[in-house]
């Protein structure tokens, strides 16, 4: 704003008088007029309206208002219910209470109830200062609340992101494992038939012992590409996330010897498609952990789904975590999992003391904050990304 008068020539730089449009909700003319007067002194230029009942307050909140000033007190009316008909209709207009007389705790139920100030009709001298603090106040929330809304339109822009990225990664890996499959399988399955013939039709030892080492080679190539195409989409997952964990389960307590658990509480679950990606490689990721840190004997791990929550816990036996393990575990492994979950809008929990640790991963299966999820993911397959693979595996692609 300019000044109203020339520094120069005063030394004294006055501000315009502020234009507000006020709502007055009052019975009484003189007190109406006492606070005009006390807005004008306080340098507040206003356009002000006073309405009496409820019904001209409804009418008049079609309307926008600057602020809103209520007496406590009015004929078969109150301003803590004028102020709850203000809120109840979705407006954030400051609303302060002048009334003749109000006790304190009708003064902190108005406050509590989203009034921003109250003032004595017998002390208006802060009146001014209040309406425009309260204004104030009023923008401050508002644009704290836009800021917010746009935060978690962006977090949720981000998990759709994450989500739809996550989606193409796998698709393309089902892709290349079905390509390793068909066309390196298929021609590592033709070399070791040739190489067979060539042994049955061997003139000599020498030429019979360099193809068995051809044998040998092609042999440790079929197991690699198995592993790599397990890596890429675990064909398990298929059969759906209850058999996978329990696979996967049984085979870490033939590799490792630890006595292991796994616990269900349904046979079959409905689960959005990208759900049991994250779940697959949540239990694989814990698993790893136990066999590489924890020192365990025993594992469990506890698949359930009740009150609409998805719910992984893998506890272990182990020695637990020190502070040392703890800033370890907010490395790039358990972060990992924390925004592979955040993808289908689920979260991680780690709690650990000397008598062992648990990893808990929980995942709404509905609600308007990750309802997005089955509209996101029509066509992606129930596969994970794995890190240890069986080259014995009888669920992997298949026999090359």
């Amino acid at each position: 704003m300019s000044p109203l008068t020339d520094p120069a020539q005063t030394g004294v730089m006055t501000m315009p008088p502020v234009k507000l449009r006020v709502l007055h909700l009052e019975d009484n003319d003189e007190d109406h007029a006492l606070v005009a007067i006390h807005l004008r002194r306080g340098g507040i230029n206003t356009d002000i309206v006073r309405v009496e009942n409820e019904a001209a307050l409804i009418e008049a909140l079609e309307q926008d208002w600057d602020l809103i000033l209520s007496d406590y007190n009015l004929p078969g009316y109150s301003g803590l219910a004028a102020l709850d008909k203000v809120r109840s209709m979705g407006k954030l207009v400051p609303f302060i209470l002048v009334s003749g007389e109000i006790g304190e705790d009708i003064a902190v139920q108005a406050m509590r109830n989203g009034a921003n100030d109250y003032l004595l009709k017998s002390n208006l001298a802060r009146l001014a200062p209040a309406a425009l603090l309260a204004i104030e106040a009023n923008r401050t929330r508002i644009a704290k609340q836009r800021a917010d809304l746009a935060l978690s339109r962006s977090r949720q822009q981000l998990r759709e992101l994450a989500q739809h990225l996550q989606t193409s990664i796998e698709q393309e890996r089902a892709a290349i494992a079905r390509e390793i499959h068909d066309d390196v399988g298929g021609a590592l399955t033709a070399v070791k038939f040739d190489l067979a013939w060539i042994a049955r039709h061997a003139s000599s030892p020498e030429i019979a012992e360099r193809v068995q080492q051809a044998l040998e080679s092609v042999g440790h190539a079929h197991e690699a590409s198995q592993r790599i195409m397990h890596n890429l989409r675990p064909a398990i997952l298929e059969q759906g996330l209850v058999a996978a964990l329990q696979w996967m389960s049984d085979r870490f307590a033939k590799r490792t010897g630890l006595n292991v658990a796994f616990r269900t509480s349904h046979e079959q679950l409905q689960l959005a498609p990208g759900v049991p990606l994250v779940a697959y490689r949540f239990a694989q990721e814990a698993l790893t952990n136990v066999s590489k840190h924890a020192q365990a004997s025993k594992v469990s791990v506890d698949l359930t789904q009740a009150g609409g929550v998805l719910s992984i816990e893998v506890t272990d036996n182990g020695r637990g975590l020190n502070a040392e393990d703890l800033a370890k575990a907010r490395s790039f492994g358990i972060r990992g999992l924390h925004e592979r979950a955040e993808t289908v809008g689920g979260w991680v929990d780690i709690s650990s003391n000397p008598d062992g640790t648990t990893l808990i991963l929980s995942v709404p299966l509905s609600g308007p904050e990750n309802g997005f999820i089955d509209r996101l993911l029509p066509d992606l397959e129930a596969s994970a990304l794995g890190n240890e693979a069986d080259p014995d595996d009888p669920t992997v692609w298949g026999k090359l």
